[in-house]
């Protein structure tokens, strides 16, 4: 039966190669284009989860409102005396993480946990002479903050470690450094608003690729930013590592049960960005699912027409002994066959594509910077690529196979088949 159905493919050598066009170019498409989005949403996946943390504990800003003022100042049982002229409205000033202490016994027992770095953060003002740039500077433990994020792979003139070897020392970005038109090694002024302006030396620069980092972050010993702050001892953001960060969602929530911080895992975080992978998704199956739907309309039209050709030779089939079954097994043979060496050829031209496609150059983005393509070369997607093109045309054919099985020799001969 393989043999007759190779045969009748070899036969019709236009119509084999046409219909074998059609799954191939499908294939190719699923492949290169999977391959494009997948990698694009690997390398944002990677810039997410280890340019930052995989947990983020950080204090939590209690809005103030006529309830809150009333219990804090005067006492429930007082409230009825008190009339506000002005609605209240606005956050507690200087959050912080409100048991320092705690969080390190459990970040530093839990066996889910690879490393955390306590940090400082606030929003600055950094200013050289007439030139000022508003920005967010982090105070962390240099020791623990390489552990935890890859900022140590992104430093470009000097060591991060440095910033805690004296005082005062700051590494900032790129962009933060062109805005203030000042050089590694100056020095700049710092200041939160509340206090004067405290003189920080640049002792080195930093590039992760993303514009919105570069431009407006610098980092310091965390011991300078509580002191420029006038928060001695006090943190207001934990960033933590996990071992399997596809537990980080978990692990957060197990966290938040038994805190009043805030506890946030890095896809919560960004899930602007993971829900945009989503329509990514969608769009690419969509867009395959149409080609692959043009393809099997493509091997359906052809069988139709071979089977309409090849009435005499079925004629012959049923006259000598084959019986309903065989003809529709030999046409969907046909079909099954199609499709493998159709869909086998449309990985490996997908495959090539993809390697054509490392070598395109792009610049800017989301994330900045420039660099090559990101292609993916995940193993299933080259598997389910050979499964839709073939599953499709098997589905293609069945419909033309089901329709010469049908044909008797009386049938044929009455419809006058040459």
């Amino acid at each position: 039966m393989f043999f007759l159905a190779i045969r009748h493919l070899v036969s019709r050598k236009k119509q084999t190669v046409l219909t074998l066009l059609g799954i191939v170019f499908g294939s190719m498409a699923f492949v290169a284009i999977s391959g494009f989005m997948l990698g694009f949403q690997y390398f944002l996946l990677d810039q997410l989860i280890n340019n930052d943390a995989h947990i983020r504990v950080s204090a939590r800003e209690d809005r103030i409102d006529q309830s809150v003022a009333m219990r804090d100042l005067y006492g429930q049982s007082s409230a009825a005396l008190v009339a506000w002229v002005t609605e209240l409205s606005g956050t507690r000033s200087n959050p912080k993480i409100e048991n320092p202490r705690g969080w390190a016994e459990i970040l530093g027992h839990d066996p889910r946990v690879e490393a955390y770095s306590p940090q400082f953060s606030s929003q600055v003002l950094f200013s050289l002479g007439a030139i000022s740039a508003n920005g967010r500077l982090i105070g962390s433990e240099p020791d623990m903050q390489v552990k935890v994020t890859n900022i140590e792979n992104y430093v470009l003139t000097g060591k991060f470690t440095d910033i805690a070897t004296g005082g005062n020392r700051l590494l900032v970005g790129t962009g933060l450094l062109k805005k203030l038109g000042s050089t590694d090694g100056s020095t700049i002024f710092v200041s939160n608003g509340r206090n004067r302006a405290t003189p920080f030396k640049i002792i080195g620069t930093f590039e992760t690729g993303n514009r919105q980092l570069d431009d407006s972050t610098a980092f310091a010993a965390l011991i300078d930013v509580q002191r420029l702050s006038g928060q001695q001892d006090e943190i207001n953001n934990i960033a933590v590592r996990l071992w399997d960060f596809n537990r980080a969602r978990d692990v957060a929530h197990d966290w938040q049960a038994v805190s009043v911080d805030k506890v946030e895992s890095w896809d919560e975080i960004n899930a602007a960005f993971l829900n945009v992978f989503q329509i990514q998704d969608a769009t690419r199956y969509l867009m395959i699912a149409v080609i692959l739907l043009v393809a099997g309309f493509g091997i359906y039209n052809i069988l139709n027409v071979v089977v309409s050709q090849k009435k005499k030779e079925i004629a012959i089939l049923r006259s000598i002994g084959y019986e309903q079954g065989d003809i529709l097994k030999l046409f969907f043979l046909q079909g099954i066959i199609l499709g493998v060496v159709g869909s086998a050829l449309g990985l490996a031209l997908g495959y090539l594509a993809c390697l054509a496609l490392e070598l395109v150059r792009f610049g800017g983005g989301p994330m900045g910077g420039g660099t090559f393509m990101k292609v993916s070369f995940d193993p299933m997607i080259y598997v389910r690529a050979f499964l839709f093109g073939s599953l499709s045309s098997a589905f293609a054919s069945l419909m033309p196979a089901r329709a010469a099985g049908k044909l008797t020799p009386i049938d044929i001969i009455r419809s006058g088949a040459e």
